[in-house]
């Protein structure tokens, strides 16, 4: 199959890009698959450009490339086509529109799927009949504004199928709006197994990670480590991750810190990549979110050995951690119930490698190979849907379908086999 991933930006840095990257990189092991940013502000990806797979852009915003396209008038105009809900809508323009159009118009391929609520729209509006149409969802429905809502509403009818990355967003896309006959996919983000052995979880740090947001709830973390502290001040937390622009969230954090005397035991370390180097190092991680679409952070740790303490926020957490068996789940907002599970794992050695070993294993399903391989298949069914009404390119979508079938076979079957492997061992 060929297979079109729509970004706004993939050269900058960001949880959707990562996971972009890692699908198509895996998917291009069996498919042609190519990558179209919207907009390009530097000349080589900041993540580094998934192996196998072509890159284009629409909008270059390097001054010095010779196709800077800033000063362009209709750039200055606000888009009309890209939905004004969605809160990248400035950085959109009548000048996007028109190249998004006639990019999609002219776009020969089986299927193109967008990465953001907009570009959703823009190709649910722009396509020409032929391609399958995917919406991936990389945040939730419930995080978006009404006025996006009623855009995605209203034109999402239009996709062949919508993808979530937890099942509880799946269920809110299939409840609370009205699209019938769209088909609503939850599928995992995927997260590589790491190049380097697991955490011995000695160490006697705690790890966190993320944007240094208020959604994060940060904050929570530092007072809940202060408790910790008064009983093991052998312990120390490390936070990996930057702010926004204004810096406002790190001052924040760093003023706490001081007010709570822990400027000895909680460390801001900036961002970090690759983040595994880091993982590694600690012994238990923590998150303390108020609301997670999945949880990145989670998997990430686990899949270097780590036990997480993660909040039961929406939506992801959940689906993710087997409470009491490779990490813990604790009230949202609680800081005496985070501060009480970080404790169980700090004074239980035996416990705390244990679970650690769990979650290393029980993150596997989080490998590129089989989440690939869910999407592989749902692009196969539905391409093939697609071909039984419509002729001759049915017939060569139908195709498609067979050896693409066959491919997943054979990756969940290799990704089976490794797994049982890594067990044995």
């Amino acid at each position: 199959m060929h297979i079109t991933f729509m970004l706004h930006n993939a050269y900058g840095i960001g949880g959707t890009i990562r996971t972009t990257f890692t699908l198509a990189g895996t998917l291009a092991e069996q498919h042609d698959v190519e990558i179209v940013s919207v907009f390009r502000h530097r000349d080589r990806p900041a993540l580094g450009a998934p192996g196998g797979v072509r890159m284009s852009h629409l909008v270059d915003m390097r001054k010095d490339s010779g196709e800077f396209a800033g000063g362009d008038p209709e750039h200055s105009r606000p888009a009309a086509v890209f939905p004004r809900g969605d809160h990248r809508h400035r950085q959109y323009s009548r000048l996007t529109d028109t190249r998004i159009a006639r990019y999609l118009k002219s776009l020969e391929t089986d299927v193109i799927v967008g990465t953001r609520p907009g570009l959703n729209v823009q190709i649910a509006r722009q396509a020409r009949r032929g391609p399958v149409r995917i919406g991936q969802e990389h945040l939730t429905l419930d995080s978006h504004n009404a006025l996006l809502h009623r855009e995605i509403g209203y034109r999402y009818g239009l996709l062949d199928a919508v993808t979530t990355v937890s099942e509880a967003d799946a269920h809110a896309y299939r409840t609370r709006l009205a699209l019938p006959g769209l088909r609503i996919e939850a599928i995992p983000n995927s997260v590589p197994e790491p190049r380097l052995p697991a955490s011995g979880t000695t160490a006697k740090w705690v790890v966190a990670a993320g944007r240094l947001t208020e959604t994060k709830r940060f904050d929570l973390l530092v007072r809940a480590f202060g408790q910790v502290v008064a009983v093991r001040p052998d312990w120390r937390l490390r936070i990996y991750g930057s702010g926004d622009a204004s810096g406002n969230e790190k001052d924040a954090l760093r003023a706490l810190i001081d007010e709570l005397g822990l400027y000895n035991h909680v460390f801001l370390m900036g961002s970090a990549n690759p983040i595994e180097t880091e993982w590694v190092k600690g012994s238990v991680a923590a998150v303390t979110s108020r609301l997670e679409s999945f949880g990145m952070s989670i998997v990430e740790a686990m899949r270097s050995g780590l036990p997480v303490v993660a909040t039961d926020c929406p939506h992801g957490p959940r689906e993710i951690i087997s409470d009491g068996a490779d990490g813990r789940l604790v009230p949202v907002g609680d800081t005496r119930a985070i501060a009480s599970a970080l404790l169980e794992l700090i004074e239980d050695d035996a416990l705390r490698g244990a679970m650690g070993r769990a979650a290393r294993e029980s993150s596997a399903r989080f490998d590129p190979a089989p989440v690939a391989a869910r999407h592989e298949a749902l692009f196969a069914e539905l391409a093939a849907g697609r071909g039984r009404s419509r002729g001759a390119l049915g017939e060569g979508l139908l195709r498609a379908r067979g050896t693409a079938g066959s491919r997943a076979y054979g990756l969940r079957h290799r990704v089976s086999g490794a797994v049982r492997r890594r067990r044995a061992a």
